[in-house]
């Protein structure tokens, strides 16, 4: 696991503590389970996020980055019959 900073509001951190008390789960916890969430309704940019983790070099994930026509593999072999 990696260890991360994070600034939010009073209003918010008290709000997390009280759920936190509540469902008898860390902060830390919600939050792994809120990013997992958000990370997995977000299919196109996931698909993205997952080449420039496969690329190879700063001028592939630039390229990646830059491609606004971004296409997924199904997509691909939808079009191209594959």
């Amino acid at each position: 696991m990696h260890r991360i900073n994070l600034t939010i509001d009073e209003a918010l951190y008290e709000q997390a503590r009280a759920f936190s008390f509540i469902e008898k789960k860390s902060i830390s916890a919600m939050i792994r389970e809120s990013l997992n969430e958000y990370i997995s309704r977000k299919t196109k940019i996931k698909q993205q996020a997952n080449l420039i983790l496969e690329a190879d070099d700063e001028k592939e994930i630039l390229s990646i980055m830059a491609n606004d026509e971004f296409s997924s593999s199904d997509d691909f072999k939808t079009k191209f019959k594959l």
